[in-house]
């Protein structure tokens, strides 16, 4: 609490000292994100923490006027944390939490919360597990009674796991194998983190999803589900006794014996990668652009988001604007990946008809040689500032998302879950934004050009010789 104190203080006086040498206009911005950031503290402020003997860190958020109640629990727990030869195991049995525990066996979970219309899910990723539901607020005691029988007592039978199997493997069939190009740029971006535990893809390996069984599930439970890998988060219309009920089904839920894994950050150096792809069933040849950058701990994390942003992802981003005259490309799409060790920045651009992947990707080293040479200016930097806090606004604006978000929290924000992401963003300075453009997306990237057949890729090639009236006409019969 002294450190987040000190904090406060120190940036009002920073802001107090920069007074005499800023324009109105200048300060007008600043008053703004102030303003605009308000919220987020208002918030905090309502949240109580409390961490049980067990180490389960919870956080209740109570919100006037609503009957309903969101509940988010996240587990550090991902595919980061499986062995060699159960790769697909944290999402595999995220699967299985579904699908009975000890007092509520089959499909009662999913029974319950429909006859109560509740909403609920979960996802899973390199670095957590989460589940998350939304039901009546007079529904919450039986909602914590499920969520902790599911946690703490779940019921692997053959039955199920055979079910969930073919689940998964229909799964990784549909969004990987049956698309274009899917496979294939997976594996390849995963090379690049090899010797890492980022170096397998979250929905694990057909053979390891096969190989799996009650007994070695039941093992990864006892070894990573554990209360001091949970947070737990309410928000809504809390009941008076939603501590007790709490304390009662989660209090004696026993700590492990053996410390949580350890994991170390990963800076890469990046250099340049230059491979190629060949897809019979693309439909049109693709540019697919990665940069290794850093995790969510890490001092630059901040500066490479607001940059991601920059370059890729706003509505007003540098690719963005590109195409609104006379385009290069059709689409562009990006998802950088934030890891909690780990970063990667990644761009996928489809180019039109009289572009060529090679124009492409100098374009886009262009606009970093640019950026790193001379950065971007204090009013860029402040309307990127306002965009992440827009879109974390309209994030706490959901109780689902609020709750989610509260139980994603990162260690270094414990007690500060809103606002010590914030302070990090705005804390940002157009040298930084400088630096880390130099440091992260200048010197080399990966570079994967996706290719069609190679009558698409003859047709294409011929579109690129044509006049450019004519291959606007053309390329619309073509796609």
């Amino acid at each position: 609490m002294k450190t987040e104190f000190s904090l406060k203080y120190c940036l009002l006086a920073y802001s107090l000292c920069l007074y005499a040498f800023i324009s109105p206009n200048t300060l007008a911005e600043e008053l703004n994100l102030e303003q605009l950031a308000a919220p987020l503290y208002h918030l905090e402020q309502k949240i109580s923490y409390q961490t049980l003997d067990n180490g389960l860190q919870i956080r209740l958020l109570p919100m006037d006027n609503t009957l309903s109640v969101s509940i988010a629990s996240q587990f550090s727990v991902g595919s980061r944390d499986e062995a060699p030869g159960q790769t697909g195991y944290a999402h595999l049995f995220e699967h299985m939490l579904f699908k009975g525990s000890k007092n509520a066996p089959g499909d009662s979970y999913a029974q319950t919360m429909s006859s109560l219309s509740g909403q609920f899910n979960a996802s899973t990723f390199f670095d957590f597990t989460n589940y998350y539901l939304t039901i009546p607020s007079a529904a919450l005691e039986l909602a914590l009674w499920l969520e902790a029988d599911r946690f703490i007592r779940p019921a692997l039978t053959q039955e199920t796991v055979t079910n969930q199997q073919a689940t998964v493997l229909e799964e990784m069939a549909t969004s990987i194998d049956n698309q274009p190009y899917v496979r294939q740029a997976m594996e390849f971006l995963l090379k690049q983190a090899q010797g890492t535990p980022y170096q397998h893809a979250v929905i694990g390996s057909k053979q390891d999803i096969a190989q799996s069984t009650p007994t070695s599930l039941n093992q990864f439970h006892q070894n990573h589900y554990r209360p001091d890998a949970m947070q737990l988060s309410i928000v809504g219309g809390l009941p008076p006794q939603t501590t007790e009920w709490i304390q009662s089904l989660f209090g004696d839920w026993a700590k492990a014996s053996t410390p949580i894994n350890a994991h170390q950050e990963y800076i890469f150096d990046n250099k340049s990668v230059r491979a190629e792809i060949v897809d019979n069933r693309g439909p049109w040849p693709a540019l697919l652009l990665a940069w290794h950058t850093v995790g969510q701990a890490n001092r630059d994390a901040a500066a490479v988001t607001l940059l991601e942003g920059y370059l890729f992802q706003n509505r007003n981003s540098i690719i963005k604007q590109s195409g609104l005259k006379d385009p290069e490309q059709l689409l562009t799409y990006s998802i950088p990946l934030s890891m909690e060790h780990m970063g990667v920045t990644n761009l996928v651009i489809v180019p039109r008809a009289k572009t060529s992947l090679d124009k492409l990707a100098g374009n886009i080293e262009q606009m970093i040689n640019q950026l790193s040479s001379q950065g971007i200016s204090e009013s860029d930097l402040d309307h990127l500032k306002a965009e992440w806090l827009n879109l974390k606004l309209r994030q706490v604006d959901s109780p689902s998302a609020l709750a989610r978000a509260l139980s994603a929290t990162l260690p270094q924000d414990r007690l500060v879950p809103l606002t010590g992401p914030w302070e990090r963003i705005n804390a940002v300075t157009t040298a930084d934004m400088q630096r880390v453009a130099g440091r992260y997306f200048n010197h080399g990237y990966v570079r994967l050009d996706l290719l069609p057949p190679w009558y698409v890729r003859w047709g294409k090639t011929l579109l690129e010789w044509l006049p450019g009236g004519l291959t606007d006409s053309l390329e619309d019969s073509v796609l």
